[in-house]
């Protein structure tokens, strides 16, 4: 007869399961999908190139072989544990554990290659932008957080009254603006209309550089903007979260019976109330945060931010498939991972769930 423990071993197992599949299927998908873009041989030579330019850049990136050659040539790029013979490692300079002379068995990195425009290691700007998306994404889920919580335990502790009210209206139109809606706003009334009291431009990266010197220097000013812009929909969320969790704490009996012996309203609500709401709101806020790592693509545009939604659009414009195949794969892995760094920590949080 099979126990419960072994039924809980058997649940996790399967949802590792659904982490590679779920990994494999957009890998699949990308490779596919992408394969009715357009010719990237046209977009790096231009419209104007002759067939025989053409026909040696296919050869040299393999475009010349059928669908499934190019599809094993691609899983073997990108898997973990690669197949290569002694010259494709010296020729993509990859790097890694290497077991064999010859032909080697390879324990590395996906190998995403190179851009077809700026010729740069893939895998270089990948890690450059997301550097960036990452500041932009938890910059703006420490101010969901900072102001989200707050507001949706004051909204409870006073609902029904006016404060309440108005902070569930704020809730719903920053749940069901758009992003692009919001990013326009932000950036018209931050950086146009109130720009000489803000002082904050609407469109800049990270960096910049010096018009004196010509030196490379960090522009912190220049996140505020869309890291207010897309904190907005996370803070709403958390808000009415906070607030309907905060709601169904306080009607429980064990805090009827904290008022009851004589504890101040503050260690009531901050030390057993909170305390015992925050469970499905830090779960939520992984989740989230997620979200904003993998798709801040419109924010990233409107501002100008060189993350990983810039990079990608960028790419899509220009059919450099190396670079676009890569910045969505990079998007999928953090989306999937950190979901099921969701699930564990609700596991921990709660040990009722399986």
């Amino acid at each position: 007869m099979t126990t419960p423990m072994k039924w809980v071993r058997i649940f996790r197992k399967l949802r590792f399961v659904s982490f590679i599949s779920s990994l494999l299927g957009v890998v699949f998908l990308i490779f596919f999908l992408f394969q009715i873009l357009g010719d990237p041989t046209k977009m790096i030579v231009g419209q104007s190139a002759n067939k025989k330019s053409l026909d040696n850049i296919r050869k040299d990136m393999n475009l010349d072989q059928p669908v499934w050659t190019r599809f094993i040539y691609y899983m073997n790029d990108v898997s973990p544990l690669s197949f290569y013979n002694k010259q494709a490692i010296e020729r993509k300079e990859i790097k890694g554990i290497i077991i064999g002379d010859q032909n080697c068995f390879v324990l590395k990195w996906p190998y995403l290659g190179r851009s077809y425009q700026s010729k740069q290691w893939v895998s270089g700007l990948l890690m450059q932008a997301l550097l960036a998306t990452a500041l932009l994404a938890f910059t703006a889920m420490f101010f969901a957080v900072l102001i989200g919580i707050p507001l949706g335990v004051y909204a409870s502790v006073y609902k029904g009254r006016i404060a309440d009210n108005f902070i569930q209206v704020l809730g719903v139109v920053g749940t069901s603006a758009p992003s692009f809606f919001i990013g326009l706003m932000v950036a018209f009334l931050g950086g146009m209309v109130f720009q000489k009291y803000t002082g904050l431009n609407f469109n800049g990266s990270l960096y910049e550089v010096d018009p004196t010197s010509g030196e490379k220097i960090v522009a912190i000013k220049n996140i505020i903007l869309p890291s207010i812009a897309l904190a907005l929909r996370p803070l709403s969320m958390i808000m009415q979260m906070t607030r309907s969790s905060m709601l169904d704490v306080l009607n429980q009996d064990y805090i009827r019976t904290s008022k009851a012996k004589g504890l101040s309203n503050k260690s009531v609500l901050f030390k057993h109330a909170l305390r015992n709401a925050l469970n499905p709101i830090l779960t939520g806020i992984t989740g989230w945060t997620a979200e904003l790592l993998a798709g801040a693509f419109f924010i990233e545009f409107i501002f100008g931010w060189q993350g990983i939604g810039k990079l990608t659009v960028d790419a899509l414009e220009k059919l450099d498939w190396p670079v676009l195949n890569g910045a969505i794969l990079l998007s999928a892995i953090i989306f999937i991972a950190t979901q099921s760094l969701t699930d564990w920590l609700q596991r921990i949080l709660d040990p009722r769930i399986l």
